[in-house]
Formats: C-alpha cells, structure tokens, sequence
C-alpha cells in the first residue's frame, strides 16, 4: 500500500486509467447523452488518457510527472468530457507538481482545487455531469481528511466512493438522463479513473455495480419509452490548439465563443515552447469559431465533428467550388488559376448579395469561401448563412489577406471529405501571418508613431509596425521582423511596382538564404506589396 503518490505512481495511475478507460469505453459511449448524445465520450476520455500516457512515456526524466501528465492530456484532449478531465488533471499538477510525494490530506486538498477549476474552466456549468462527479469527489476526500481518516489509502477511497455515489445521483439532477434512463457518461468515465487509483494505491480493484447502458437501466426501473434525442438541426462540434497568444486574449476568445455556441470549455497548459490552450465549442457557424480563434493566437490542429447525422446531399452538377474575393485582375488570374471561382471588387466593393449569387452561380453542392479580406468577413458570413438555408454545404475560411487565400486553395483537395478539406484549408490559412506595404492618404496616430500622407507603411496582422519613406526599405525592414520569428516561405504578390518586387527579392536572397520565395505580380495599384509568411 503506497503512503504517497511519488512520479512512479503517477505513472501507474495514468497507465491503470487508461486500461479502464479502454475496457469500458463502449458502455461510456452508449450511455453518452449530454450534452449531445453522439456516442463518443468513452472514446473522448480513452484519447485524452492516452495522451497523458505518452507524454509520460516519452519525457525527459528531470519533469515532474503531474506536469507532464497534465501537459500531455490537455495537448491531446478530445470532446467536452476529454477536456474537462484534462482540466481536472492541469488543476492536480498545479498543486502538486514540485512538491514532495503526495500523502493523504496533500491529494485531497488538490482534488478539491483541481474541481474548482474545472468549474470554472466550463462557460455554462450544468449539475448531474463530470463536473458534479469531480466535485463529489474533492468533497469525499476533504472530509475523510476532516475524520482524521487521512492515509493515500483512506483518502482516495473516500474520493472514488464519493464520486460514485454523485455518479448514482445524475439522473435525479439532469432531465436528459433521467428520460433516457443513464447516468452520466462523463462522471462514470471520471469514477473509473478513480477507482484506477484506488488499484495503484492499494492493490486492490473496488466493487463495483456494472455501468448499465440504456435499455438495461430500462428494464431495471421500469423506463420502457425511447432515449432522449436532440431536435434536429446544423450544429459541429469544434476543437483545436491555440498558440501565440496571452491570458488576455484567450478571456476575449472565451467572451465571443460564449455568444456564439455552448459547451465551452477553454483549458491552459505550459508547454517547452510556450503556453497553450485547448479550446473545444459546440457551434452552428464553424467559421466564426475557427475566425476568432485566428485573432486571439494561431489555432492548429483544428477539427470540425457534426453533432448530428446529415443525409447526403443529392447530386449537383460541379460538386464542390472554391469561391475567392479579390482586389485586383492579377489576383483573379492567380485564383482562377488554383481552380476557383472569382468575385472581383470593383467601385462598389463587394456585397453579401454577391457572395450569394456567386455561391449559387457555381451550381456546387459543396463551396468553400475564401473573403481574404478582413472586411469582407462579415459579408461572407452571412451569405453562408443564407445559402445554408438553401440546401447546401459552406465552409467560411476566415482569410484576411490574398496571401493567406493562396495558401488555403493550395491545400484543397476534391477527393477529401468536404469538412476535412475546409479544415485543411483553415489550418494552412492560419499558419499564414500575412503583412502589406501600403502608402498613408492622411495624418494617423498607429501603433509605430504618428504618420503623414505620403508616408509607406508596414503593418503585420493589421497593426502599423514600420513607418518610412521609400517602400522597398519599409518592404526589406518588415520581412526582417516577420522573418526573425521563423518561417520557411515567403509569398509575395507585387503591386504595379515590379521594381519594388526585384528589390525585395533579391534582398531575400542576401539576407534570408534559406528562405522559399514565391512571388506573384499582377496585385492591386492600392497595395505595392502583400507579403505570406509560412
């Protein structure tokens, strides 16, 4: 029996986890119907679990194990119970990550505070779920530690029963599971990795009743009428990685993912190349997530899951278009060259109006919109919107820039499914910080200093960075900055000035050898430079 939890035991707990976990992961995911019953909660946690797992099993020997643990569930973590266990175990790590061994009433207060915040990690926290087993379970453990019940052993039993006793309870607290006759698929998967614990502590596997699914948990009580179902209706689940970003940042990408869906789980980690976050939303417009997870870091790893079944769309003639918004006919020839299909801005600009006639003119079933524009934005989104209700599939990459345009129709692919490529797409746009070189038509306060009309401008991202007289030194001064945070391609689109594009070239070439240079003329007369870094 272990008197503390040293790293080689939070080793055996994560391996004994992961090995229930495995075992009960189809009961977890029949008995998963909050907060969409789509059946994956069991394989959400496994996932997460193993994460965690190979983090462990590949670190280096000198990181404290409850960091690395949390480090590699949170970098792994899938679905809205996967992210809330990497929460709970983040929040561990925190208190007990270099420190000694963890005894008893050591583990216990750090149960609590890792509940705590998993509540807080969660926009809308709902009682009858994990974080209601979670709960229970600092609870139990605080109060065998008040009875003065506080050896590893007494405590982490008081934490598994107290949590199955809050698992038993679920259907009483939340409607959802009371009418499809289970308990909650989280907060079981959360008692299995518990009792896992209790087995790395004592030796000993607890007793437990089976998990019963749906119709077994009927017959039981006397529930004969069908499961819970949603009502129909458009809705993805979307998750990815943000990096590049700050605590104040994140705040407002958690303010506007909260307006825009539910099931909003935002979860930290450091890691040895800086903090990150696991972002995970149920959503109905997958663009404007992915869209403000562009402006607060740089996402990646980014996945897009229907929550609900959609019957495949009838045959339409040109199944799957690409549709860009463009500045100038240079620009044009390039994206008709990439196979998509046009909307050139003329002196009116371009309208939601336009997008949809468009999107509707391509006659495709499928179509990915490329603004490339941050001002554009809005339009295309809610001409999306607008030809959803039509029938048919659309995808807003959230491309602010040509450059980042080039680099998501470079990625598509007619042979993937339709939500993998605008995925794909969104990625390699994302991975694309993109700068202009503009010349000022009025006096300004930006972020460099005060500007004057005349003035060449460099901004990256949208903000003023250089402000100078000639643009080939504001063009040769703002890539250096670009490319002093790394990069392997540079794409430029040259203005009517080609002479501006020989000179950055070739100052590339000098100064930035290794560098991948791809350059297109043919650019808007009102932007002599756009720049891609990849």
């Amino acid at each position: 029996m272990l008197p503390a939890l040293d790293d080689a035991a939070v080793g055996q707990w994560c391996r004994a986890a992961v090995e229930a976990l495995s075992d009960s992961r189809s009961r977890l995911d029949d008995l998963n119907v909050f907060p969409v019953p789509d059946g994956d909660t069991g394989t959400n946690l496994l996932h997460t679990a193993e994460g965690a797992l190979a983090a462990l099993e590949s670190a280096e020997a000198h990181e404290p194990a409850w960091a690395v643990m949390a480090r590699g569930a949170v970098l792994a973590a899938r679905g809205n119970s996967g992210t809330i266990l990497a929460q709970l175990l983040r929040g561990l790590a925190d208190q007990l990550a270099d420190q000694p061994p963890a005894d008893g009433p050591a583990l216990a207060g750090a149960l609590r505070k890792a509940a705590e915040g998993s509540y807080a990690a969660v926009a809308d926290p709902e009682e009858g779920t994990f974080l209601t087993v979670a709960r229970a379970a600092g609870e139990g453990a605080v109060t065998a530690v008040d009875e003065r019940r506080t050896t590893l052993a007494d405590v982490v039993r008081a934490a598994a029963d107290g949590a199955r006793a809050a698992l038993d309870r679920t259907p009483g607290q939340l409607a959802v599971l009371r009418e499809a006759g289970v308990v909650d698929a989280g907060g079981a998967g959360l008692c299995l990795v518990l009792d896992a614990l209790v087995r790395t502590v004592t030796g000993v596997q607890p007793v437990r009743p089976a998990l019963d699914g749906p119709d077994r948990h009927r017959r039981r009580h006397g529930h004969e009428h069908a499961p819970h179902q949603p009502p129909p209706g458009p809705g993805s689940e979307v998750q990815y990685l943000l990096a590049d970003t700050d605590e104040a940042a994140v705040a407002r990408l958690h303010q506007r993912l909260a307006a825009l869906g539910d099931s909003l789980v935002v979860v930290g980690v450091d890691t040895p190349t800086g903090r990150e976050w696991n972002v995970h939303v149920h959503v109905s417009d997958v663009g404007a997530a992915i869209e403000a997870g562009i402006e607060a870091g740089r996402p990646h790893r980014i996945s897009v899951t229907p929550l609900a079944p959609v019957p495949p769309p009838a045959p339409v003639a040109g199944l799957r278009a690409v549709v860009a918004a463009v500045h100038s006919d240079g620009l044009a020839e390039l994206f008709r060259a990439e196979g998509a299909r046009v909307l050139v801005c003329g002196p009116g600009g371009i309208t939601e109006d336009d997008f949809v006639d468009e999107i509707v003119a391509s006659g495709a079933q499928e179509v990915v919109v490329l603004p490339n524009d941050v001002g554009l934005l809005p339009d295309a989104s809610r001409a999306a919107t607008r030809a959803r209700e039509a029938g048919r599939e659309i995808g807003v990459v959230p491309t602010r820039s040509p450059v980042q345009g080039l680099a998501a129709v470079a990625v598509t692919d007619p042979g993937r499914r339709f939500g993998d490529d605008v995925i794909a797409m969104a990625e390699a746009a994302a991975a694309t910080r993109w700068a202009e070189v503009t010349v000022a038509d009025q006096e300004a306060l930006t972020s460099a200093g005060r500007c004057h009309p005349g003035d060449v401008l460099g901004s990256a991202e949208g903000d003023v960075v250089v402000i100078g007289a000639e643009p080939s030194a504001v063009a040769c001064d703002l890539l250096d900055r670009l490319l002093s945070a790394g990069g392997e391609m540079a794409t430029l689109v040259v203005g009517t000035d080609t002479g501006l594009g020989d000179t950055v070239c070739g100052h590339l070439s000098s100064a930035h050898p290794t560098i991948e240079v791809v350059r297109y003329d043919g650019g808007p007369s009102s932007l002599p430079l756009q720049i891609g870094v990849e």
